[in-house]
């Protein structure tokens, strides 16, 4: 019996859409259920001896324990976790036949804590938020009613009373939540170039950072709820683009209570094992977070695990496909639902037996004339979330048109450089799911010799890194560079991982002269551009030093390098 993690759950979340929180536990089969009982009583019994009888108990059960979760007043959730813990201590005990803490003695000290935290402007600040038809959002520091233009802030231990806000200055703003493996910041930057074809201000956040139009406000991972409330809190946002990360919603549940439309674009083996989700359908259930905030749902349907899930989903779905035909789509159709399509060689709306041509895919650059499918399926799903916000077809072409793969517009995402004959392309591919979409690019584009570059995050399992491994093998490659990347280690040691990815080539069937090692990712691209001829195609696999290589290799361009030419440092 061990328990794993305790924290806060402020938002709605993979549980429920109540405040509250939680402890993920583990123990051996033959105890857990025993355990789960136990807990079931003992929060039972604080909950009601604190006063919180008005409150509930949740468990979900995973691969090798369950995530145990008692609801709460917004205002006191760190105490709550103390009075979760008190139940999962006293279940422990009863499990073990020991004997039962003092029931009493622990609610006065949980009372006192309850007590302590508690803050009633903030709860009837966020009714009042309510009931006039407002956004409320709240954290550690601050409470704001409204979202971008119509938004008002104030620390939460000076927050106004209702009656002194002059609430016709709040107001909301359109919102979109976008969620997936792979793709999210792409997809939200497409839904921001069409926010901006139509005059509007947009603010994105994602893992590149915080963005309110032409304004960076932060940079680095803003994916998770912190980045929402930068978004929603900015005075000049007009719509609200959130890459909402399956990590911030594990940990923390959304920031907004509600938007106007979320999107789940794919669900693929990463990061499993964390905050209580073993599995890929645990996943799915997670990313599926983002649909209880949703008016309506944006789905990808060639996505099994994504599929299953809408299929029952009790909310209005359009779904995005680059199988038309599929069944799944046609019997949507048939009852006068909508999608977003690839027919041909078009994008189109379809609604019911009504269609709309958005773009030829080779008007659309992020899709490279088509051969990067994956962004054709972000394309649709960019289309099918700006409809949802209200944007015009019209103004839906301009943003997929204009957007391109560049430093500029996507950086870090499939930036294509010209370089004497040879080409690179920089992508931020970073799990099996992303690299096979990279793989299926590269065999496309036509090159005298291909290399790429490939390391992997110390936090995977060994399988993860040796699937990465097999997978870039069968994209046949002449050359494999693998890196170490010392910025993600996580308790790994040097040469751990590329040791791993190098015994998998071998028993792959790789030769010595099919890959080799660099010490760092920036060696490696350099190693890459070394061994390049015209004529050739690098894959720079980049995550480590992204901004710095991006830069390197601007500066090789402005400076009409080519292939055999010396190489500056980097």
């Amino acid at each position: 019996m061990e328990l794993l993690d305790s924290r806060r759950l402020p938002g709605a979340n993979i549980l429920w859409e109540r405040p509250g929180a939680v402890v993920d536990v583990t123990a051996r089969p033959e105890l857990l259920p025993g355990l789960v009982e136990a807990w079931k009583l003992a929060a039972r019994a604080r909950l009601d001896a604190v006063g919180w009888t008005d409150q509930d108990t949740m468990v979900r059960l995973s691969r090798d324990g369950a995530s145990l979760a008692i609801s709460a007043p917004l205002d006191a959730l760190y105490a709550a976790t103390e009075v979760n813990e008190s139940a999962w201590a006293a279940a422990c005990a009863a499990v073990q036949g020991e004997a039962a803490p003092d029931l009493e003695s622990e609610a006065q000290a949980l009372r006192k804590e309850i007590g302590e935290e508690r803050n009633p402007p903030l709860l009837r600040l966020r009714k009042d938020a309510h009931a006039h038809g407002v956004a409320f959002l709240s954290d550690d520091d601050h409470a704001s009613i409204g979202l971008g233009t119509g938004s008002q802030t104030w620390p939460v231990n000076a927050l106004p009373r209702p009656v002194d806000i002059d609430w016709s200055r709040v107001h909301d703003i359109p919102c979109a939540l976008i969620t997936g493996t792979n793709g999210k910041t792409t997809t939200g930057r497409l839904v921001a170039a069409v926010a901006t074809a139509a005059g509007k201000v947009p603010g994105t956040s994602s893992t590149d950072g915080v963005r309110v139009g032409d304004e960076l406000v932060d940079s680095g991972d803003w994916s998770g709820p912190g980045g929402a409330r930068l978004v929603l809190r900015h005075p000049k946002t007009e719509v609200g683009i959130l890459e909402t990360a399956r990590g911030g919603m594990l940990r923390r549940g959304l920031a907004v209570e509600r938007c106007e439309v979320a999107a789940v674009l794919n669900v693929g083996d990463d990061h499993l094992g964390e905050w209580g989700v073993g599995s890929l359908a645990g996943l799915a259930e997670g990313k599926f977070t983002v649909t209880r905030a949703a008016d309506t749902v944006v789905l990808n349907a060639d996505d099994e695990h994504v599929a299953a899930r809408g299929d029952a989903l009790a909310k209005p779905v359009v779904w995005f496909s680059l199988s038309p035909d599929s069944p799944r789509v046609q019997k949507h159709l048939a009852a006068g639902g909508s999608a977003a399509l690839l027919e041909g060689d078009q994008l189109i709306f379809r609604d019911g037996t009504q269609t709309e041509p958005i773009l030829p895919v080779q008007d659309v650059p992020v899709t490279m004339g088509g051969a990067a499918r994956y962004n054709i399926a972000n394309a649709l799903a960019a289309a099918a979330i700006a409809r949802q916000l209200g944007f015009s077809l019209e103004h839906i072409r301009a943003g997929l048109r204009g957007f391109q793969n560049s430093v500029d517009d996507n950086p870090g995402r499939l930036n294509r450089f010209e370089l004497g004959g040879l080409t690179a392309i920089v992508d931020y591919a970073h799990n099996p799911h992303g690299f096979d979409a990279v793989f299926a690019l590269m065999q496309q584009l036509p090159a005298a010799r291909k290399a790429v570059l490939i390391g992997q995050a110390g936090d995977r399992e060994d399988e993860s890194i040796r699937a990465l491994a097999r997978s870039t093998w069968e994209a046949s490659p002449d050359l494999i560079v693998i890196k170490e990347m010392h910025n993600y280690l996580r308790g790994r040691e040097p040469g751990e991982v590329p040791g791993i990815i190098e015994d998998e080539l071998r028993r792959a069937g790789a030769q010595e002269g099919n890959f080799s090692h660099a010490a760092t990712e920036l060696d490696a691209v350099r190693d890459a551009f070394r061994w390049a001829q015209p004529g050739d195609l690098l894959m720079l696999l980049c995550q480590d030093e992204r901004a710095r290589v991006l830069e390197w290799i601007a500066a090789l361009q402005a400076a009409h390098w080519q292939p055999g030419d010396a190489l500056p440092p980097l």
